[in-house]
């Protein structure tokens, strides 16, 4: 399979191209600046493996919940890619993509990523026995302080409301808290490897279905 994918939600900015079993990936801290970095991104990793966009068999993009710009930049260049080579399209949860890049083998997650004025978008995960993590509820956005992780066993911390609001947040999980990272960000390798999965039970959209999830405006609406 050869699939790209893209991530700009949060002050991280990655592009990574999965061909076959070969994973390679360009990843920056660059805030404000995906928009000048990404498509140089993509450019260098087809280059680099001979391969033109319409070789591709789909795009995969971080769809958010992130900063508003960085989701709307990584949806733009998505659909725009995907237009140009008539492709499909994976849209790939952050927060899972934080989630997928533990190794820590705890049994839960608590993923959060900083959503400003005092809110976290947040989401627990469930490790299951292959290894692999899956929501274990709806993804929210919500001040640090009211946030609940269903189940028992250790749980660790990933991604920046964590590194925002470490002392709540370990509050919240109380004895089963198990460290946590809040120096992590989503990363365009792991939402590859998810948006693979993804394509092969045959869950893609078309281009102009490629559209960026905004917790915090699916609130306000509620």
């Amino acid at each position: 399979m050869k699939l790209l994918a893209i991530d700009t939600a949060t002050e991280a900015c990655s592009a990574a191209l999965l061909h076959g079993e070969d994973l390679v990936e360009e990843f920056e801290i660059a805030p404000r600046r995906h928009a000048e970095l990404i498509l140089p991104m993509v450019d260098r990793l087809l280059a680099q493996a001979a391969l033109q966009l319409a070789d591709l068999d789909a795009l995969a993009f971080g769809r958010g919940p992130g900063a508003f710009t960085g989701v709307r930049i990584a949806a733009g260049v998505a659909q725009g890619l995907a237009f140009a080579a008539d492709l499909p399209v994976v849209p790939v949860s952050t927060l899972a993509a934080l989630a997928a890049g533990d190794d820590s083998g705890a049994a839960r997650l608590l993923c959060a990523i900083d959503a400003r004025m005092g809110e976290i978008y947040w989401c627990p995960f469930a490790v299951v026995a292959a290894g692999t993590p899956v929501p274990a509820g709806p993804e929210r956005v919500s001040a640090p302080g009211v946030v609940s992780v269903p189940g028992s066993g250790d749980c660790r911390g990933l991604g920046s409301g964590w590194g925002r609001y470490p002392k709540i947040l370990r509050e919240r999980l109380g004895d089963e808290y198990a460290g946590h990272d809040g120096d992590c960000y989503p990363r365009a390798r792991h939402i590859a490897r998810l948006a693979r999965r993804e394509y092969a039970a045959g869950r893609t959209v078309p281009a102009e279905q490629a559209v960026p999830v905004y917790l915090r405006d699916q609130v306000t609406q509620q």
